[in-house]
């Protein structure tokens, strides 16, 4: 069982995932409460768990809703090699190898020729795609792209950890089973 909790707006949508310690705070402080499930009305409390405190038994939260609407700026996404890797699905933008931790980065223009790192010059590439391209441009490689880099808008505002998602999250996460090829073309 994880300690996390699911924090969501007012209006229910996912703020984020807090440790316990913030949860307690927010529920303390008066800024939030315990989500109930839309279908059953029941609290989203974790079975057998409790914190208890002089004499008091509290229920430890899976997910939380502030009591008042936080309000965000649409953030850019960071260009990282992971959100890189990420926008290309882990396929090779030369041969369309799927990988994942083999893959690069590569610049389509290469820094030696002046090329920059920003999201419309870099491709995922597989470890044999990079080494054979070098530092040529696509065509003189004969190495074609596949597909076009783009600079994606969606950024998950959830950053979930592996094998860590509890079933009742799931209703207030449907948004972000969708994959970022098809939000793209939204």
């Amino acid at each position: 069982m994880t300690a996390d909790c699911l924090l969501l707006n007012f209006s229910y949508e996912p703020l984020g995932v807090v440790n316990i310690a913030r949860a307690v705070k927010l529920l303390v402080n008066g800024k939030a409460e315990i989500a109930s499930d839309p279908e059953t009305g029941e609290l989203h409390v974790a079975p057998d768990r409790e914190l208890r405190s002089a004499g008091t038994a509290f229920p430890l939260p899976t997910v939380l809703r502030m009591l008042y609407y936080v309000a965000r700026r649409k953030k850019q996404v960071p260009l990282t090699k992971k959100n890189l890797l990420l926008r290309d699905d882990y396929t090779c933008g030369y041969c369309g190898a799927r990988g994942d931790s083999k893959m690069t980065v590569d610049h389509i223009v290469p820094s030696s020729r002046g090329g920059r790192s920003d999201w419309l010059n870099l491709v995922a590439c597989c470890m044999p795609c990079n080494q054979r391209k070098r530092d040529r441009l696509p065509e003189e490689a004969r190495m074609p792209l596949l597909r076009k880099p783009y600079v994606p808008r969606f950024i998950p505002w959830v950053v979930i950890r592996r094998n860590t998602l509890p079933g009742e999250w799931g209703k207030y996460l449907v948004l972000y089973s969708v994959s970022i090829d098809e939000r793209r073309s939204e």
